[in-house]
C-alpha cells in the first residue's frame, strides 16, 4: 500500500503563492532541486487540481528545451514517468501522457488508489491537498520552507484542521530553506 504525501514548497510564513499569485521565489535551485528529485523519484502517481496541473504542464516537453540543466532533465524524466490524475470539473482534456481526469474529488477513490498501489502518491496544490487532509487521506507532509516572508496569499495548509504531527525528518539547505517531514496520525 502506498502513502499519500502532500509535498509543498512554501514561504517561511506558510504560503505557496503570494497575494498576487506569484511563486517565483519558490523555484528550487541546484541543491534543493537535487533533493526534490530524490523525494519525487519513488512517486508513482501525482494527484493534481486543474491549476497545479496546468502549472506542471511545462515538464511534459521540458526535455526538448535546449540547454536544459541536468537536474531539470532528471526531474522531467521523473515527472513524465509518473501517472497523473487531475481533479477538475472544467478541464475538457489533458495533453500529457499517463494522465486522466476525474470530475470530482472522491475520498473513496483516493483510498482505493492508495490500497491498490505499491508506490507513493503525492497530492499537489493547496486546495486539493486541503481537501485530502480534511478527509484524513494524507499520510505525510513534506514541506520545503523558503527563507522569505510574502505576507499573504494562498496558504499551504488548510484552516480548520487540528492534528498532532510526528516529526520524521528535517534538513537545512545552504540557501536557508528548511525541509520538514511529518507523519500525519490516523490517516
Amino acid at each position: 500500500m502506498g502513502k499519500l504525501i502532500y509535498s509543498a514548497i512554501a514561504s517561511a510564513d506558510g504560503y505557496v503563492e503570494d497575494a498576487a499569485g506569484r511563486f517565483e521565489w519558490a523555484a528550487p535551485g541546484g541543491e534543493l532541486l537535487s533533493f526534490v528529485n530524490d523525494l519525487e523519484r519513488p512517486v508513482g502517481t501525482y494527484l493534481y487540481g486543474r491549476r497545479m496541473y496546468q502549472t506542471m504542464l511545462y515538464w511534459e516537453t521540458a526535455d526538448a528545451v535546449p540547454g536544459q540543466p541536468s537536474l531539470d532533465q532528471e526531474f522531467t524524466g521523473i515527472w513524465q514517468a509518473a501517472g497523473k490524475i487531475v481533479f477538475s470539473r472544467t478541464l475538457e482534456s489533458v495533453s500529457t501522457a499517463r494522465t486522466r481526469i476525474e470530475r470530482n474529488f472522491d475520498p473513496g477513490l483516493v483510498r482505493q488508489l492508495k490500497s491498490a498501489t505499491e508506490h507513493d502518491m503525492t497530492v499537489a496544490g493547496a486546495d486539493l491537498a486541503g481537501q485530502a487532509i480534511k478527509a484524513g487521506l494524507v499520510d505525510e507532509l513534506q514541506l520545503l520552507l523558503h527563507p522569505v516572508l510574502v505576507g499573504g496569499g494562498k496558504r499551504a495548509l488548510p484552516d480548520g484542521v487540528r492534528a498532532d504531527l510526528e516529526l520524521l525528518d528535517t534538513r537545512r539547505f545552504g540557501c536557508g530553506a528548511v525541509y520538514l517531514r511529518y507523519r500525519v496520525p490516523n490517516s
